[in-house]
């Protein structure tokens, strides 16, 4: 079984930082592309930020220089490194990874629980 795990979020000030970790374990073949989604009270949830297993990224434009993905493949763990925070930031941060558990399996999108965001203004 594969479980992805976020942590790092927590309340911060406006123009603050934060940083979300998430660690992928189990039974795992093949890691592709890993992501960061998020959902604000009222909304659907949307892509944040994206990582190829290459390295190539994409980003929502609200995030643009603001945020930066970034991972650690020998440790499956994705970053989300989050800086100059806005209220509107604030959501549930899902974690997304796809997932090869066997080269025979084809990839299979797995979540996170989520982690909280709140930015004060």
């Amino acid at each position: 079984q594969v479980q992805l795990v976020e942590s790092g979020g927590g309340l911060v000030q406006a123009g603050g930082s934060l940083r979300l970790s998430c660690v992928a374990s189990g039974s795992i073949f093949s890691i592709n592309a890993m992501g960061w989604y998020r959902q604000a009270p009222g909304k659907q949830r949307e892509l944040v930020a994206a990582i190829s297993s290459a390295g190539t990224t994409n980003y929502a434009d609200s995030v643009k220089g603001r945020f930066t993905i970034s991972r650690d493949n020998a440790k499956n763990t994705v970053y989300l490194q989050m800086n100059s925070l806005k209220p509107e930031d604030t959501a549930v941060y899902y974690c997304n990874a796809q997932i090869r558990e066997r080269l025979w399996t084809a990839p299979y999108d797995y979540w996170g629980q989520g982690t909280r965001v709140t930015v004060s203004s």
